[in-house]
C-alpha cells in the first residue's frame, strides 16, 4: 500500500529543512508498529491559527503545540497533524533543547496519537514521553 506524507505551511515563513528525511523517520515509526499508512498531512502554522482550530473543532480556548485528527478507517492510518511553530519554538526554549529536537518530538507525538497512544493522565503522559524519547534517540544529533 502506497503511503503519502505531505507538509503544508499556512501563514508562516517556516519550512522543514529536510522533508525527505522527516518522511523517512515518520515512516519508520509506522513500520516499527507494523501499521500501514495511506495519507498523513502535517500542517505547520502560527499560535493564533492553531488556537482557532482548537476553538472551532475541539471547543478548547487555549494554545497548544499539536492537534491530531484521525480519519483512519479499517487498519490503515490517515490523518492531519496541526503544529504551532510558535509553540514549538517557545517549548524548545523552556525545555532547553534545540528547535529541531522539539519539532521532531511534537511530530512524533502526533503520530503516536494516530497509533492510539493517549496522554490524558499523568501515567499515560509519562508513557508517551518515554516512547517519544525512544524515537528521538534514533535521530542523528
Amino acid at each position: 500500500m502506497a503511503s503519502k506524507i505531505q507538509f503544508f505551511y499556512e501563514g508562516i515563513s517556516f519550512k522543514l529543512s529536510n522533508a525527505s528525511f522527516s518522511r523517512k523517520v515518520l515512516r519508520s515509526i509506522f513500520a516499527f508498529f507494523d501499521v500501514p499508512i495511506t495519507h498523513l498531512n502535517f500542517i505547520f502554522m502560527s499560535d493564533e491559527a492553531l488556537l482557532q482550530v482548537n476553538i472551532d473543532y475541539l471547543n478548547h480556548n487555549y494554545f497548544t503545540d499539536v492537534i491530531t485528527f484521525d480519519y483512519s478507517e479499517e487498519e490503515a492510518i490517515e490523518g492531519d497533524i496541526f503544529i504551532s511553530i510558535d509553540r514549538v519554538l517557545d517549548n524548545s526554549k523552556t525545555q532547553n533543547t534545540s528547535f529541531e529536537n522539539e519539532l521532531h518530538r511534537v511530530m512524533i507525538h502526533g503520530v503516536l496519537h494516530l497509533l492510539g497512544m493517549e496522554d490524558s493522565t499523568k501515567p499515560l503522559k509519562s508513557l508517551m514521553r518515554m516512547q517519544e524519547n525512544v524515537f528521538l534517540s534514533l535521530l542523528p544529533d
